[in-house]
């Protein structure tokens, strides 16, 4: 059944990391009678893959559809991380309006403003969201403030800054227009949607048009693309042409096999979709993000948004330590070539570029925790390869003058910690532009400019810093002026001297001289770090070593050695640690960091040669 335009709402829901969108849609599907009343629905059920339930974020833009009484909304929920900002920048091309979900509590974050600025460039209505007011220490009315202050900052048009506001606990499933109502379901956030989100527009007598906006993959029929039917119908089996607004050259004839519509969490099988639908088409095989699907009488591309740069690069590299290939399933280069290669289907913000030699790629992304999901992914799927430091991507002006990425960071720190933070965040080049009390009065508010390759490896030392009790968000600001060298790591490593298995006499001696990251049994190579140094140096340990034996005894001799437990590093924070001179082994079943140079000599000499250099 062909549901008629002007009852087909499109809207996107974006927000800051955190502030409650996959709640706010689960409860919007639960209380439109999506599932049935026995049925067993888990949390955050749009958060699909594995890292996106494990970590309790966001990664990928989801499509879903409820019904509400004679309407269908389709909605699109964004992740808020800024490293995924680019999945939110695409999508905002296939709705008509967005739900601004704010905190109660935090107000209107880096991430807030991002998304924001998106829509509002886009011209598309808003609907502000005052979400979690049933948080103890909540403060709806100066969100208000903060949220229009925000609106007034970004250049909001007049009736942008008349955008409905709906206060809701998404947790708990309920929404209300004025703070005073009764609290009983959801029902005011659907009828502000239906109210004040426009229906699609578009001329049904027009030759189809399509964008592509998201690119799905299933191993059965393949790429699936997914967008919104901008002008006339699409069929099935309807002769279309792809072209695109970015290449001019590309045009190609097409069938369409398939076409689904959303309902709920499914993909529906309908024969054809009329404008304002959001669609799914396979059977096309090379279809990307950015097409237009057209009618062969007026191929017209639609312009897509112009997604923002990388600023951040790795190495990924095959694996050739003494341990590679024992544990993974794919490591040769072409294996990693495919791999990366394919990823660019699906992410628009990612890029990747050969190299000089074809063992090495380079991988650019918006931030760490981007590469990072990314390395994360290919390591569950089998892949074996090492990773080198992140490094910035830097551009000169038209002068010659070298510039580099900058953020701004906000730190929220209990008062104890705040000397610490700003003079760590000095020390790597930020600048602090502000300072303000938290409405709490508990808690500090420091707002710093600072390179992006300040805070490479710094998250870490910010939440031992501060106890676990800091909370830090980033935004991109844009390219400024080089700030000079940084200083990543005071910290030097411990360094495998010999290969073999590390037993416990050899740990304990070698723990004297700092934390490890490896416990007995582990295997170990010459050249692979397997622990910290608390001074600047890198010092070799012997942590095979085994102890001489003698048949003389004293009395202590049997006395149990006792080994203090190793530090095992998570893949963020082993990525945080390394050093330009070091990689990072990645394998299914391990993280090994090693020396670039495995070899002791040549890799004293290659530091020689680096320090006469830079003299």
């Amino acid at each position: 059944m062909e549901i008629s335009r002007d009852k087909i709402r499109n809207v996107a829901i974006i927000a800051h990391v955190d502030h409650g969108k996959t709640t706010l849609v689960d409860e919007l599907l639960k209380q439109s009678g999506i599932f049935r009343e026995n049925q067993a629905v888990q949390e955050r059920v749009m958060d699909s893959n594995d890292i996106e339930r494990e970590r309790g974020i966001t990664i990928l833009s989801k499509n879903t559809a409820v019904n509400y009484g004679e309407y269908k909304i389709n909605i699109i929920d964004t992740p808020g991380h800024a490293d995924f900002g680019g999945e939110v920048e695409r999508v905002l091309k296939m709705v008509n309006g967005v739900i601004l979900v704010v905190d109660a509590f935090e107000g209107p974050m880096p991430q807030t403003k991002f998304v924001l600025k998106k829509a509002l460039e886009l011209a598309l209505p808003v609907i502000v969201c005052v979400n979690k007011i049933d948080r103890p220490e909540a403060r709806p009315d100066e969100v208000i403030d903060e949220v229009l202050e925000l609106f007034m900052d970004l250049d909001a048009s007049d009736e942008q800054l008349d955008s409905p506001f709906v206060f809701a606990s998404a947790k708990a499933g309920v929404a209300i227009l004025e703070l005073t109502d009764e609290k009983k379901n959801m029902k005011p956030l659907f009828d502000t949607i239906i109210e004040h989100i426009p229906a699609p527009k578009g001329d049904p007598d027009k030759g189809t048009q399509m964008l592509i906006s998201t690119i799905d993959y299933n191993e059965y029929v393949g790429r699936i693309g997914v967008g919104k039917v901008d002008n006339g119908s699409l069929k099935v089996n309807q002769e279309v042409v792809i072209v695109n607004a970015f290449e001019p050259d590309k045009c190609s004839k097409v069938k369409i096999s398939k076409l689904y519509v959303f309902e709920g969490l499914r993909k529906v099988e309908v024969t054809e979709a009329g404008i304002g639908e959001i669609v799914a088409i396979s059977g096309i095989s090379d279809i990307h993000i950015g097409d237009t699907i057209c009618s062969p009488e007026a191929p017209e591309a639609i312009p897509f948004q112009k997604i923002t740069e990388p600023t951040i690069a790795m190495q990924f590299m095959v694996n050739d330590s003494p341990l590679a290939g024992q544990e993974g399933k794919y490591v040769t280069s072409r294996h990693l070539r495919d791999r990366l290669f394919r990823e660019l289907n699906t992410d628009v913000s990612l890029r990747v570029e050969e190299t000089d030699t074809t063992e090495c790629f380079k991988v650019s992304g918006r931030g760490e925790l981007h590469l990072s999901v990314l390395i994360e992914n290919m390591r569950r799927e089998g892949f074996e390869f090492a990773v080198s430091k992140a490094e910035v991507l830097y551009k000169t002006d038209e002068n010659g003058k070298k510039l580099e990425p900058m953020e701004r960071a906000y730190v929220d720190v209990p008062e104890e910690f705040a000397g610490t933070v700003i003079e760590k965040l000095s020390n790597r080049k930020g600048e602090l532009c502000g300072m303000s009390q938290s409405s709490s009065g508990t808690s500090t508010r420091l707002e710093f400019l600072i390179p992006a390759r300040g805070l490479i490896g710094y998250r870490g030392e910010f939440m031992t810093d501060t106890k676990g009790n800091g909370i830090m968000n980033t935004s991109f600001e844009g390219y400024g002026p080089y700030k000079g060298d940084i200083n990543y790591r005071n910290l030097g490593s411990l360094i495998a001297f010999e290969g073999g298995e590390a037993v416990t006499y050899g740990l304990f001696n070698a723990q004297e001289r700092g934390v490890l990251f490896i416990g007995a049994g582990a295997k170990v190579y010459s050249g692979m770090v397997v622990g910290q140094n608390p001074k600047a140096e890198d010092i070799e340990v012997n942590v095979c070593k085994k102890k001489q034996l003698t048949n003389t005894r004293s009395s202590s001799a049997d006395d149990a050695l006792r080994l203090t437990p190793p530090r095992i590093l998570s893949l963020e924070q082993a990525l945080e640690f390394i050093d330009r001179d070091e990689l990072l082994e990645v394998t299914p079943k391990s993280l090994r960091i090693r020396k670039k140079i495995l070899d002791p000599t040549l890799r004293k000499r290659a530091a020689f040669n680096a320090k006469s250099q830079a003299k």
